[in-house]
């Protein structure tokens, strides 16, 4: 059931096209052929008037409803005069006329669906089974049941009366019916494909006659070369074509099977007067409703399901174009979006490499008062939180997921980390300690940017939230996980908030009156590295007794990474391992600067050089141990330069270059390592940065296959 019990349209349904002059028109039309049938074969072989009125009332509005069923029983009145019908009939035909009207119109409404869209097989099928055929027999047997007392019908007379009364009303209105609601208003379906106006009529033409030539003989019963073009006229033309079609076939054969022609009159039946009338003409009347209603309960479903299915390709076809056009929006947007993070993050991170070498620079030189040396401090720790945020933001904008898996030492990322957070840590007043127990104390395989960035996030969070005591981090090993445990005697949170706190933007307190600041960001990003690296994040809290949360991390063992780890203490970079003679290329005489003053407090050599054309000359003439490469730069960009460093003779070809570049996306690393650079350093550089950075690429320049200029970049380490 798909609606209310009501009889009329609600007036605010669109207009049909079909007003209500044409629907009495048609209803004139239809009494017309029913009195000319009675008059000429003396009997209505087609009663097509209710069906008619049917469509009217379904499809008017109610005012123009009404006003046309009323006509309609006048009409239907003065027929019955012209005909000369007799009392008490004269009255009861009007009234069971009426009577099916609305009672057909009022199921329909209820089965069919406001739009009464008969394109549905569904729906024509709930037409044709549940309004016309109940509605119709109800009407068949009041007007039996009156007949047989006042015209004294014997039991097959009275039979046969259902029989013949019900085919004739019900053939009328599942073919006439549908038709008009079909034409008076196409359903979308029907605009979808058509086929071409010249086929349509070279379709209907040859069925019509076809059916001509069928009925209009009667040698030989041909009725099955009707079957192919129905077939073909239901499967080409549209259910409103075909409703047409069906009209056209009906009148044709059934003018010819009233006048005794046709394979029906060459069906062999028992003669009864008393049923069929001489010659027999009722009886091929029965045979003839039952060839018509099978073909129109096959060639009209078959119309529909035809229809149905083209529509449906076509909304499929439609929907994928849209969801191929919002795709390639989707990629370009994001296509566009990748090239803006890269382009931010290489923007923002060439002045930041500037303020914040400066101020570690400055922050260092005892020679400068110590307020100075502090607000140098001061900077450099704003720039490493701005750093920070920028790192979180283009992360967490990522949607790079691929792991970039190397054998590093678990004590070295976790004291790196510590390391770099001390600073902020002391600032407050707090301590950091590390814990690395022995059996933790190992090489493991992992991605090294998404573990160090896991871990400098929580130990981020521990401090912020942390006035008073400090942060411990402990590192231990378990049978199926490394656990990584950052605690901290901090302000603790409820076990409600846990799950929201790693929400991105999310933040303890979000109010204008908050302690901490932040853009709650950091816990989320260090959870996606866990997952990605196939762990995840445990948290451990009460109110008030500062928390705990675990990094869980099932890593499998490695060899351990060659070279000294880089102690918490250390921090005076200028004991670390360097190089004798360094080479710098950057096209920014700043950055170029910040790089030399560094070096200088290592206790390095160093010259400069503004591009990779300059760069290639300076290396071609040897005597450098590491080469400081820029990646964009005029003229000859770094990874150029470094494939023309490869392509070099001697030992120039194996010198280790290191990128030194404001691009620091996974893929920027990944370019870097492809062209024959030896890791990868992103800006802002720092001390410690810088050192580790340059260890590892002499400790790697020891290593015969590092040497060889043939090595594959997938070979070499990217360093964050």
């Amino acid at each position: 059931m798909h609606g209310r019990w009501r009889l009329f349209r609600h007036d605010a349904a669109r207009e049909g096209r079909i007003g209500p002059w044409a629907f009495l028109g048609l209803y004139v039309a239809a009494l017309l052929i029913g009195t000319v049938s009675a008059l000429s074969f003396g009997t209505v072989v087609f009663w097509p008037a209710n069906a008619v009125m049917i469509a009217a009332v379904l499809m008017l509005k109610r005012p123009q409803a009404v006003s046309v069923f009323l006509a309609g029983i006048a009409l239907n009145v003065l027929n019955n005069l012209l005909r000369g019908d007799q009392m008490p009939f004269f009255a009861i035909n009007v009234i069971l006329n009426a009577v099916e009207v609305v009672t057909v119109s009022l199921v329909a409404r209820r089965v069919c669906g406001a739009a009464l869209d008969l394109r549905r097989p569904r729906r024509l099928m709930s037409f044709g089974v549940l309004a016309v055929a109940p509605s119709v027999a109800v009407v068949t047997t009041i007007a039996i049941s009156l007949a047989v007392p006042l015209r004294g019908y014997t039991l097959d007379q009275t039979l046969f009366g259902i029989q013949r009364y019900f085919m004739v009303e019900t053939l009328g209105a599942i073919i006439v019916t549908p038709t008009l609601l079909l034409l008076g208003r196409r359903p979308p379906g029907e605009t979808i494909w058509r086929a071409p106006t010249l086929e349509a009529v070279v379709l209907v033409s040859l069925l019509f006659a076809m059916t001509a030539a069928v009925f209009f003989q009667t040698v030989v019963s041909s009725t099955f070369l009707l079957v192919p073009l129905l077939l073909l006229v239901a499967f080409r033309l549209t259910p409103s074509c075909v409703a047409v079609s069906l009209i056209g076939v009906a009148v044709i054969s059934g003018a010819a099977t009233a006048t005794g022609h046709g394979a029906m009159a060459l069906s062999k039946l028992p003669d009864i007067p008393a049923l069929f009338g001489p010659g027999g003409v009722m009886a091929h009347l029965t045979v003839y409703y039952i060839f018509m209603l099978t073909v129109v309960v096959s060639a009209l479903p078959i119309s529909t399901v035809t229809t149905e299915r083209r529509r449906l390709m076509a909304s499929l076809r439609a929907r994928t174009a849209t969801a191929l056009e919002a795709r390639r929006r989707a990629e370009r947007s994001d296509a566009a979006k990748s090239r803006f993070l890269a382009l931010m993050s290489h923007e923002m991170r060439t002045p930041l490499n500037c303020i914040m070498g400066y101020a570690q620079v400055m922050a260092d030189d005892y020679s400068l008062p110590k307020p100075a040396r502090d607000r140098s401090v001061a900077v450099g720790s704003a720039g490493e939180r701005l750093l920070a945020m920028i790192d979180d933001v283009l992360e967490a904008s990522s949607e790079e997921d691929a792991l970039h898996m190397s054998a590093v030492r678990m004590r070295d990322v976790v004291e790196t980390a510590v390391a770099s957070r001390l600073a902020d840590a002391r600032a407050k007043g707090l301590t950091l300690d590390v814990e690395v127990r022995p059996a933790a104390d190992v090489g493991v395989l992992a991605d090294q940017r998404r573990l160090s960035m896991a871990v400098c996030r929580l130990i981020d969070n521990a401090i912020k939230f942390t006035t008073s005591g400090g942060v411990t981090v402990r590192v231990e090993q378990r049978p199926d996980a490394f656990r990584l445990s950052v605690s901290d005697t901090g302000c603790g949170l409820d076990t409600g908030e846990i799950e929201r706190m790693f929400e991105l933007f999310e933040q303890g307190d979000a109010s204008i009156t908050r302690r901490h600041g932040g853009s709650g960001v950091g816990l989320a990003v260090a959870r996606r590295q866990a997952r990605l690296m196939g762990g995840d994040i445990e948290v451990e809290s009460r109110p008030g007794a500062g928390a705990t949360f675990t990094l869980v991390l099932p890593l499998e063992m490695a060899e351990p990474v060659v070279g000294a780890p880089i102690k918490v203490e250390a921090v005076e970079v200028a004991e670390a391992a360097a190089p004798t003679r360094i080479l710098i290329v950057d096209d920014h005489p700043a950055n170029r600067e910040v790089a030399r003053l560094m070096l200088t407090a290592m206790g390095c050599e160093s010259d400069q050089a503004e591009d990779g054309d300059e760069a290639i000359s300076m290396a071609r003439a040897g005597g450098y141990d590491l080469i400081l490469m820029d990646v964009r730069m005029p003229r000859v960009d770094g990874l150029t330069a470094t494939m023309a460093i490869r392509a070099l003779e001697g030992p120039a070809a194996r010198t280790q270059i290191l990128a030194v570049t404001a691009d620091a996306m996974p893929e920027d690393a990944a370019r870097c390592l492809a062209s024959g650079m030896n890791g990868h350093l992103a800006k802002p550089i720092s001390f410690h940065g810088l050192a580790a950075a340059m260890n590892d690429a002499l400790a790697a320049s020891a290593d015969p296959a590092s040497a060889d200029p043939d090595w594959t970049g997938e070979q070499r380490r990217a360093t964050a």
